[in-house]
């Protein structure tokens, strides 16, 4: 039962963290195929093709900057800054959900693609 308790309690912990990144953009034309091998390969993998659009990245980025909603670390980003392509977060502030809900619902894109953290 202890190994449980310690389980659950580790899922919980580590549950609580949101998946940040230092480098996001708005997209559009986001297509998904397969690419290499066959479907029972160990070659066989997912290519995904986009188109950035620093407008609505520059319009993301700066909803972001001005962002302070608690004290969670994506709550909030000071160093966001756009550098003509990409928003940029050297700390890490940027969180996807909320990069996915500027870009989407506020700055007309597609949907937002980030570095892996």
């Amino acid at each position: 039962m202890q190994l449980s308790i310690f389980t659950f309690a580790l899922m919980a912990i580590s549950g609580v963290q949101a998946a940040t990144h230092k480098a996001a953009a708005c997209v559009s034309n986001r297509i998904s195929a397969p690419s290499g091998g066959s479907g029972w390969s160990v070659s066989y993998n997912w290519k995904t093709t986009y188109e950035v659009l620093p407008g609505a990245t520059k319009c993301a980025c700066d909803f972001y900057a001005a962002r302070n909603k608690g004290s969670e670390w994506w709550n909030t980003c000071p160093d966001c800054k756009f550098d003509g392509t990409i928003c940029n977060s050297p700390a890490g502030h940027i969180g996807g959900d909320e990069m996915e809900y500027y870009c989407t619902e506020l700055c007309g894109a597609q949907g937002s693609e980030a570095d892996s953290g």
